[in-house]
């Protein structure tokens, strides 16, 4: 853990230290100085996602910027992660020194005509029906093939595996 720590760039020390600050005391730190300019007046969705011994321990993101900066949205979404996740109770503060982050900045969302577009390793994946979509992120471990990655996303946003769906990609920066 102490490599991978001394290796982890800004996008990930920035998470990392919105997660302990928020676990120790409650709040948000502020943002630091010096963050790259992209992180400061760049905007995108980002998702964050917490792993503790390689199992993972919350993700939450955005699909597309909805705060002011890469950054804000790497604060709260890693606030939420650590938090807020509904499919686990929230990171306590004995959990910090073991868990691992990364940040997943997306790109813009492209339209898909066919599965043969869509390749797990490389692009993320949203699947629209209606009011409800789900999201995958690419190059995860146990997710092999399109249709797995397919019935994934629709199985997060409730949509049957018989229904027709519309589907969207996305290529992610991811900062481990």
């Amino acid at each position: 853990m102490r490599e991978q720590r001394l290796q982890e760039d800004e996008y990930v020390r920035l998470a990392r230290k919105v997660i302990e600050t928020y676990v120790r005391t409650g709040k948000k730190p502020e943002l630091p100085a010096g963050l790259p300019e992209e992180m400061r007046h760049g905007r995108a969705g980002v998702f964050v996602s917490i792993k503790k011994a390689g199992q993972l321990r919350g993700c939450i993101g955005t699909i597309q910027a909805v705060r002011g900066s890469i950054a804000e949205e790497i604060v709260e979404n890693a606030v939420s992660a650590s938090v807020h996740d509904p499919r686990f109770t929230p990171v306590r503060e004995e959990e910090l020194a073991q868990l691992s982050i990364s940040v997943d900045v997306l790109g813009e969302l492209e339209p898909v005509a066919s599965l043969g577009q869509l390749d797990v390793k490389r692009y993320g994946l949203v699947v629209t029906k209606g009011r409800r979509r789900g999201l995958l992120l690419p190059n995860l471990e146990g997710v092999d093939t399109v249709e797995q990655q397919v019935a994934i996303a629709m199985g997060k946003a409730g949509i049957g595996s018989d229904e027709k769906v519309e589907l969207e990609r996305f290529e992610v920066v991811r900062h481990v």
